[in-house]
Formats: C-alpha cells, structure tokens, sequence
C-alpha cells in the first residue's frame, strides 16, 4: 500500500562505496493536516539473518566474537563483540543464508532452522529488516573449524558456552549486540533450555 501522507521524494546519492548512502528528501503529512517538508540519510547495506545455535543435551549455545570497527568508534575499548552466527542474505532467501552463514562462521551444517521474527535493525537510518532464527545442533554436525571465510578476511572466534554463563554475559554488559540479546531473551521466554 503507497502512503497518502508522503510525496514529492527526491533520492541524492552520497555514496555507493560499499554500501548504498541516500539523502531523501520528501514532503510529509503530519497528523495535524500539515505538510512539512523533511530530509533523511538512508543507509542501504541489505537484509540480514542471524540464529541463536543451542544444545539441549549440553545446556549450550554458540556464539561468536570478532572485531566490529564502528563499536570500536563508539565506546568499545577493543572494538571486539560478542554476538550470533549472523550475515547479509547476498541474493539468497533467509534460510538460505543463515545455514550456509552457520557452516562458513562456526563450522556446524544445519538441515533445519526455525525462523523466530524478523524486524528493522535501525528504521530511522537503515533500510535492513534481519531475519532471526533458532537451531539446534549437536558434535555430529560440526563440519569444520569456522572463523570465516578468507577470501572475506574474517576472524571469527567461535565460542560454545553454557547457556546461563551467556545469559551472565547478557546481564553484566558483556554482550550489547541487540540480535544476540533479542535471541538470548527469546531463548529464556520459550525454554529452549
């Protein structure tokens, strides 16, 4: 459905370096009746997936940790970040992406995944919606080592912890990436250990 209470949008490309940045400029409807004009950058990076891996059996769950520059920018001393097995969809369908993601970052090849929600990741800047999962895994499907894939230059540590010690993590400020907390606490909600 195309909204009534938005016209005249104008696109200015300001950068498609890497990613695509986008002043928009448009007339909108506020509630009141009046039409004011307003101006946004919009960052266009794609949608993403990322799944929460756990092992009932052993009370487990597999997360990862590497560096992330802009945390580093903003207040994160080491610029490290714990957080899940997550990537851009790169023209596949979520599912997809988040299982081929799972082999390439922590070594595990998963046959099934449940899709949990999906939703923006920042609506005020960022085009991206992530589609969030949950697996569950076991030794038997660990293929590999992880850590990435080279020829992206990844460093990715994977780590296997005991469920509570990473809702510990989550409670002490030692993990602060929203998908990961969202995850963790959709884990404790539905008791998936």
């Amino acid at each position: 459905m195309i909204s009534t209470r938005i016209k005249n949008i104008v696109s200015k490309l300001l950068s498609d370096n890497y990613y695509i940045l986008k002043k928009i400029t448009f007339d909108y409807r506020l509630s009141n009746g009046t039409w004011v004009t307003q101006s946004r950058e919009v960052y266009n990076r794609g949608d993403g997936a990322g799944i929460l891996l756990y092992n009932k059996e052993k009370q487990t769950v597999i997360l990862t940790k590497q560096f992330r520059m802009p945390t580093y920018m903003n207040d994160n001393e080491d610029g490290m970040l714990v957080e899940i097995c997550a990537g851009m969809l790169d023209k596949d369908n979520p599912e997809a992406c988040i299982i081929r993601e799972t082999e390439e970052e922590v070594g595990y090849r998963l046959e099934n995944v449940k899709k949990v929600f999906e939703a923006y990741s920042s609506p005020g800047v960022m085009t991206e919606k992530m589609y969030f999962f949950v697996g569950e895994y076991t030794d038997a499907m660990k293929v590999s080592s992880g850590g990435g894939l080279d020829s992206e230059h990844e460093d990715i540590e994977v780590l296997e912890i005991p469920f509570n010690k990473a809702i510990d993590m989550l409670n002490n400020g030692e993990i602060v990436d929203t998908r990961t907390i969202v995850l963790l606490q959709y884990a404790q909600i539905h008791k998936l250990l």
